[in-house]
């Protein structure tokens, strides 16, 4: 009960923490490079990025990624599809001759 009761107090005084944790990332940018106009455009980019398609870039990228993955797979079906009935069909024409 009482891991419960911590577990739900956490969660209610931790909640405000995630706004700030969007900052996270241009502040890790700027210690490591000390580039402030570096971390501004990233997170400038970022949050334009977001407010334009919906999507966080790495889920863009993700969703991206698993389209071109699907019409590659697509692709090759078509592919397997036509080699055989190339070969069916130059199957059937040597047979006629």
């Amino acid at each position: 009960m009482r891991k419960i009761l911590i577990i739900l107090l956490s969660l209610v005084l931790l909640s405000a923490c995630a706004q700030s944790t969007a900052l996270i990332g241009p502040a890790i940018t700027i210690g490591n490079t000390g580039n402030v106009m570096q971390a501004a455009f990233s997170y400038g980019s970022n949050m334009a990025i977001k407010q334009t398609t919906g999507k966080t870039p790495g889920e863009l990228v993700t969703s991206y990624m698993e389209e071109k993955k699907e019409k590659k797979k697509i692709r090759k079906e078509i592919a397997s599809y036509l080699e055989s009935h190339i070969k069916i069909m130059r199957k059937k024409l040597s047979e006629k001759k």
